[in-house]
């Protein structure tokens, strides 16, 4: 693992586009912060870039470095829920501007799985998490369900977990409000 956390670190730092297990599905990611790394992710999905991408984070102290005001009730959401969620915050900054949808919010999980976790902590920034498939295809629940298109396309492919068949599926989803109101997605 250490090996493929220095790898998938470079590729980061150069702007570059990675395949890699999250703690829900396998991803295809980049630096959050980066609008070209960005823009690129939107290249190899096929996908319009006015369906915005959810950023992974390693801990809760990320937030307000990325967010105007941190809604009160997310604090609690986060400290109960006991499998992964993606909150979408309202009003998100320091963030690549085509990552944020038409009314300037953004999806964020905070990630509980050893790899991404720990290539964030180096990285010292998010990084985008979003299903390694092109769009309107099936998303992989697994590296073998990984199309060989997406695997190309990307600078660099993770080898840690690729031989993992544990069921995996998408997080929960819940949009907040500036005012704390709480609108259910997925759940």
């Amino acid at each position: 693992m250490h090996e493929d956390i220095k790898k998938a670190l470079e590729v980061l730092q150069k702007g570059g586009v990675i395949l890699y297990p999250t703690d829900t599905i396998w991803g295809i990611g980049c630096d959050a912060t980066n609008e070209a790394a960005v823009k690129r992710i939107y290249e190899i999905k096929k996908r319009a870039d006015s369906k915005s991408m959810l950023v992974l984070m390693e801990n809760i102290n990320f937030l307000e470095r990325y967010m105007q005001e941190v809604p009160e009730i997310a604090y609690s959401l986060i400290e109960v829920t006991d499998k992964p969620m993606t909150i979408i915050y309202p009003n998100a900054k320091n963030l690549a501007p085509n990552l944020l949808a038409d009314d300037g919010s953004v999806g964020i999980r905070l990630t509980e799985e050893r790899f991404s976790q720990q290539l964030i902590q180096r990285f010292r920034k998010p990084i985008v998490s979003t299903s390694a498939n092109i769009s309107g295809e099936a998303s992989p629940a697994i590296f073998d369900e990984v199309s060989d298109e997406i695997k190309s396309a990307v600078d660099y492919v993770v080898k840690y977990r690729q031989d993992d068949v544990s069921p995996a599926k998408p997080s929960s989803i819940i949009k907040l409000g500036v005012g704390g109101e709480i609108q259910i997605i997925r759940e």
